[in-house]
């Protein structure tokens, strides 16, 4: 069976993404400029309405580059331990999603290495920061040697379909000792492809479709947001060869 993940920024959408049948949602704040960490009233609310589904929280101080300072390792770090101590009312796994680089092109050894003590025992991902690594082949023996569960990745590539060839060598020399989550341009239509051609066993989708505005027509207004489309799950779960629980 091939996993879905779920990538959104709306509380509703981790509901949907849920009854859909989805096997993970990653919660992010921000998406438009790509992603950021979720508030923790955010964290909770969604904690506390998910029964089933596991929850991998996006952890990014700022949007931008993925060098960071000690300064912002330390804010991420307190942001995994305040969402550890929320806890999970149902049960879910609750994990994190994270990313940070050298000046080099370099996994930084030193920030994630602080971001997993943070987590603890918590599955972590490490994000798409691993496709601007210089070597990522290098980078991803770091992973593994670091513990990360997860690596979120196109490959190397603007999109996952462009990027298949890398993503099967990765998934080769990962040989079972890190996940390789396959990310960016998965649809319907390319998903059982890309998985044949890849071996991933994990795939990531933006579900996001433009909702009307509730609000009153005004010039601040761009008249619609991004929410989390059902149709696109359960297209996405069919395709890969899947029941959907609606």
């Amino acid at each position: 069976m091939t996993v879905l993940e779920v990538c959104l920024d709306d509380i509703q959408g981790a509901v949907i993404a849920e009854r859909c049948g989805a096997d993970r949602i990653e919660l992010c704040a921000n998406l438009g400029a790509g992603g950021t960490t979720p508030s923790i009233g955010t964290v909770s609310t969604v904690l506390g309405n998910v029964q089933r589904i596991g929850v991998q929280v996006l952890v990014r101080q700022r949007e931008g580059d993925f060098v960071y300072s000690a300064m912002e390792v330390d804010a991420m770090c307190a942001d995994i331990e305040a969402i550890r101590a929320l806890g999970a009312p149902h049960g879910v796994e609750v994990g994190f999603v994270i990313g940070a680089l050298t000046p080099e092109g370099t996994i930084d050894r030193d920030a994630v290495s602080r971001l997993m003590r943070a987590a603890g025992a918590a599955s972590v991902t490490f994000h798409r920061a691993f496709d601007q690594a210089q070597h990522t082949g290098e980078a991803l023996e770091t992973l593994i040697d670091l513990g990360v569960a997860r690596v979120l990745t196109s490959g190397g590539a603007p999109t996952a379909e462009a990027g298949v060839g890398a993503l099967a060598s990765l998934v080769e020399q990962s040989a079972g000792r890190i996940t390789i989550l396959a990310a960016s341009g998965i649809r319907p239509h390319n998903a059982a492809s890309i998985v044949a051609r890849s071996g991933v066993t994990e795939v990531h989708l933006r579900a996001g479709a433009a909702t009307a505005s509730a609000g009153a027509p005004n010039e601040y207004d761009p008249g619609s947001r991004m929410t989390t489309s059902p149709e696109m799950i359960e297209a996405m779960l069919r395709a890969l060869g899947r029941r959907t629980a609606l």
